[in-house]
């Protein structure tokens, strides 16, 4: 499985913000993205992001994260 926190986070300034979604193209999908959320937690955890907004459908799955880079 991809890293895509870690794809998002490495593409980011310290101090922006971006959106982490699943990208289709690349083989991704809503079910397999949920694990995202968890390596996110691990990111926010270390410190090296805040985690500002998680959104997810109507059957609670999880569509996109919104983080912030803070080192």
């Amino acid at each position: 499985m991809r890293d895509i926190a870690m794809e998002v986070y490495e593409k980011m300034k310290v101090g922006s913000t971006a959106w982490i979604r699943p990208i289709a193209a690349k083989g991704d999908t809503v079910e397999t993205f949920q694990g995202v959320h968890e390596q996110a937690r691990q990111m926010a955890d270390e410190g090296l992001i805040a985690i500002s907004t998680v959104k997810r459908q109507e059957d609670g799955l999880i569509d996109a994260i919104r983080i912030l880079r803070l080192a």
